[in-house]
């Protein structure tokens, strides 16, 4: 398959194809990223994926090569034609919104050992999509992902950076968060406005004990409600007296921001409310 730019202007020309901002389309003409995301995915054989907004076909024709089975799932079906020419016969691609999908209604058409989602992910809704994936309990082993570099700077934050903040959090409680690689815009058509990044979400097999998640979740997301404010703002709903005997043993105070403590504090913090 000729993943040129060139080429895949040609096809798209000839189907009359028209980009739709509406739906974040930026399709990846480069082949050697694409191959670097398929090899840094490190697919077994006996593994399904699921691919989000294949747009014209590049990266799912070499995801067909390395797994056992693709399902992809596009909102856009005037991409039918040029998609159904690029996909390999293991792969079914399937016309509707992710985000309404029930995507573990679709998996019982499949036997596989292994779970993985990789995907040039739509930037404006490349959060709500890695959310569905966990609320959804689907039992997805690894996410490799291209998404805007800013985003995905947040998802892999650490504490006292700017970026760090409850999304973060929310997605270091369930994955270990890696960096793969940084994509430039000039690889897409069209070119985008920002550049992207590549990460892998490997799943936790061992999460950090929590005693009530839907209470820890809560704590984040209100300590995090007002970013430069402190916590002893952000939490007056909460008993501070026991939040502040978890921070003082570890010689902190109600006056700090939530952006300068870790997962494993607030998990803490949780567990003793």
């Amino acid at each position: 398959m000729d993943y040129s730019s060139k080429k895949m202007k040609e096809n798209l020309q000839n189907e009359k194809f028209n980009f739709k901002k509406k739906f974040g389309q930026n399709f990846i003409v480069d082949k050697n990223i694409i191959h670097n995301i398929v090899t840094k995915a490190d697919i077994a054989k006996e593994t399904l994926v699921i691919e989000i907004g294949p747009g014209a076909g590049s990266l799912t024709y070499e995801l067909g090569k390395a797994a056992k089975n693709v399902l992809a799932y596009e909102i856009d079906v005037t991409l039918k034609p040029i998609l159904e020419e690029n996909i390999q016969a293991n792969t079914k691609i399937i016309y509707d919104d992710f985000l309404k999908r029930d995507v573990s209604n679709d998996l019982k058409a499949y036997n596989y050992k292994h779970l993985y989602v990789v995907a040039n992910l739509p930037y404006y809704i490349t959060t709500p999509i890695i959310i569905k994936l966990i609320n959804d309990k689907l039992p997805v082993d690894k996410i490799v992902v291209m998404v805007q570099k800013e985003v995905g700077n947040r998802f892999k934050a650490k504490p006292n950076s700017k970026e760090y903040n409850s999304l973060s959090i929310f997605l270091n409680y369930y994955f270990t968060v890696t960096k793969i690689m940084d994509v430039s815009r000039n690889v897409f058509i069209p070119k985008p406005n920002v550049d992207s990044i590549v990460l892998c979400l490997t799943k936790k097999e061992n999460k950090l004990p929590l005693k009530n998640e839907k209470i820890f979740f809560q704590l984040i997301k209100d300590s995090f409600k007002q970013k430069r404010k402190t916590l002893k703002n952000n939490l007056k709903d909460y008993d501070l007296k026991k939040v502040a005997a978890v921070l003082n043993k570890h010689n902190m105070d109600l006056n700090i921001r939530a952006e300068a403590i870790s997962i494993e504090l607030f998990v803490e913090i949780a567990n003793n409310l």
